[in-house]
């Protein structure tokens, strides 16, 4: 039976690795679509985005599973309660990407222009496809340390954010007709903003599972 459970667990970890490997995908896809204002690249990003849904429900429905089968406890029950958490984290930073995606084909449909090369926002996106590859290894190898160190990173993507927008606003004060666009870019920098949010929740995950206390990390 532990063996059995053991394997489940292990299957599990593997539907959560493959769903960080589209997320971070989505992630970098959405951010070069923006950049290079790709139309095809957007579409196909949002197209993609049912394989990380399907994927969430594949976890909801194992950890169901399991629980009702192998009536687990301690560690091993707090291993799938908090998979059901990072599934719902990680769909849900896949749902911001999405915005981003959106946000590419407004500017096509509206035929808005980006008024500046995009240099902070990509950065941005480069550091929160990294934390999410950082939580993912945590998850697999139980490891806390690593998971506080990436919930720390979190705290950079909050002052780019703050100097983004900040950037932003003086582009709409000095230039309106930039207004419409600019007030765009800052949405995309609030979604990468949160997807970072997202990331340190599953730090707080991982230290929940190995500790079996909650800490608050954002």
């Amino acid at each position: 039976m532990l063996r059995q459970f053991d394997e489940s667990l292990h299957e599990l970890k593997t539907l959560l690795l493959d769903m960080g490997e589209k997320l971070e995908i989505a992630i970098d896809k959405s951010v070069k679509s923006l950049a290079r204002m790709d139309v095809d690249l957007a579409r196909e990003m949002l197209e993609s985005d049912a394989a990380i849904d399907g994927l969430e429900d594949q976890v909801d429905e194992k950890v169901a599973a399991l629980i009702a089968t192998q009536q687990p406890v301690a560690k091993d029950l707090r291993k799938l309660i908090a998979a059901l958490k990072i599934a719902s984290d990680m769909e849900r930073m896949a749902d911001l990407a999405c915005n981003i995606a959106e946000v590419t084909l407004h500017f096509a449909k509206n035929d808005l222009k980006l008024f500046k090369e995009l240099e902070d926002i990509p950065e941005m996106a480069h550091i929160t496809q990294t934390m999410v590859h950082d939580g993912i290894n945590s998850y697999i190898d139980g490891n806390v340390q690593m998971a506080k160190a990436m919930a720390e990173t979190d705290d950079r993507v909050d002052q780019m954010y703050e100097a983004i927008v900040k950037e932003l606003l003086q582009y709409m004060i000095r230039q309106p007709g930039f207004t419409e666009a600019a007030l765009r870019l800052s949405f995309v920098a609030r979604y990468l903003e949160r997807i970072a949010d997202h990331a340190t929740n599953i730090a707080e995950s991982i230290v929940y599972i190995e500790t079996g206390k909650r800490e608050d990390l954002n």
